[in-house]
């Protein structure tokens, strides 16, 4: 197991961390790994951004995008010398 240091804890934060453990029932220690544990164990939240994107554009009436012509070749990229 890790040790956490945490320095410059702000003291009210450290008086609610205290009445929220006792409110528990449980040492600071303890509230603080669970609230950490709750916090990075969340699964996310909602659709990811590239599904939320794709639903805003979807369906809808007001967007159009049309595919530009395809008439030249693909040729190679000229690069100066």
């Amino acid at each position: 197991m890790a040790t956490l240091t945490i320095r410059d804890f702000d003291d009210d934060l450290k008086a609610q961390l205290r009445v929220r453990a006792a409110e528990h029932g449980r040492s600071m220690e303890s509230e603080v790994r669970s609230i950490l544990r709750s916090a990075l164990t969340k699964p996310a939240s909602g659709p990811g951004m590239g599904t939320r994107i794709r639903q805003r554009f979807t369906g809808s009436d007001d967007v159009s995008i049309e595919s530009p012509p395809r008439n030249d070749r693909a040729r190679a990229a000229e690069l100066p010398e």
